[in-house]
């Protein structure tokens, strides 16, 4: 998920949110997602959702709240109301920098820690991973580290979103130029098929990928994510009020195995929201330990 204040032009501009009908959908959709909406962002819902409305039919955003609380179809508008308040603005590959640390030095002691223990388990939670880029980005790094050593590994990567739309466009793996924009070429030709003007992700590389949606709101939900040694959350907490963010940030670290890594958007940071984790810095990038 990445930016929720962009593109708010997509309403009808005839509609009008009351206070009431603002307060309503804002509570509701913080509930859902976590995502919180101030108050002098009332503009916003009247611009991202007066579409919907036009779509529904509906002739105020009284009943669009109604729609979503009470309709026989409120599971479908719920995943397009995730998808109008936010901006899934990816690309594989992004940000190398992180993405050299998380392999040299991240997954490299993973790695070594699980052969110290005659084991072969890597288990990584990619929370947030809108179209899929990340972790299947996060698979081809692992294919590059493992290489053939990587069949006699348990790998698993669960990647999760609020939005089932992005994620039945993840698990069909099928991206135009524009995902790859930040992608070596090299990779491209290692990891994708090209199918027309498109390319679609190897299926050794799908293979180690799980989807589901999430809601991180949901404390039981995030209770039953297998433990991880590493969970990527880049660009999500941002949008969060602090108490959202102490309580995800408190998540992970229930999640995380001992020992085990934090990475997060290079714009986000954990300062006054945890002191659980030990910030560890490196050239273009900072990760955070569980300690």
């Amino acid at each position: 998920m990445s930016s929720l204040f962009a593109k708010t032009s997509l309403g009808r501009k005839d509609l009008k949110i009351s206070d009431s009908e603002f307060v309503q959908l804002r509570d509701f959709i913080y509930s859902n997602s976590g995502i919180y909406i101030a108050d002098n962002r009332k503009y916003l819902l009247e611009n991202r959702l007066g579409g919907r409305l036009k779509a529904l039919n509906l002739k105020d955003f009284g009943e669009y709240y109604y729609y979503l609380r009470y309709d026989s179809k409120r599971r479908d508008e719920l995943s397009r109301l995730f998808e109008v308040v936010t901006t899934n603005e990816t690309s594989f590959y992004r940000n190398p920098p992180q993405l050299k640390v998380f392999q040299e030095k991240v997954l490299a002691e993973a790695i070594e820690e699980q052969r110290k223990k005659n084991q072969k388990r890597l288990h990584i939670w990619s929370a947030g991973c809108s179209t899929g880029e990340e972790p299947y980005t996060l698979s081809m790094i692992l294919h590059d580290v493992l290489g053939s050593e990587i069949r006699s590994w348990s790998v698993r990567i669960t990647a999760n979103d609020l939005s089932e739309a992005v994620l039945d466009s993840a698990k069909e793996a099928l991206y135009t130029d524009y995902a790859l924009r930040t992608t070596p070429k090299e990779k491209i030709t290692k990891f994708f098929d090209q199918e027309g003007d498109k390319y679609r992700v190897k299926p050794e590389v799908r293979r180690l990928v799980s989807f589901g949606p999430i809601n991180l709101n949901d404390r039981m939900a995030v209770k039953r994510v297998e433990r991880s040694q590493i969970v990527f959350c880049r660009n999500v907490i941002i949008y969060f009020d602090d108490d959202m963010k102490k309580r995800v940030i408190s998540a992970f670290y229930d999640n995380l195995q001992p020992g085990g890594f934090l990475l997060i958007g290079h714009s986000e940071s954990l300062h006054n929201i945890s002191r659980a984790f030990k910030p560890e810095h490196h050239p273009g990038a900072i990760v955070y330990r569980k300690v």
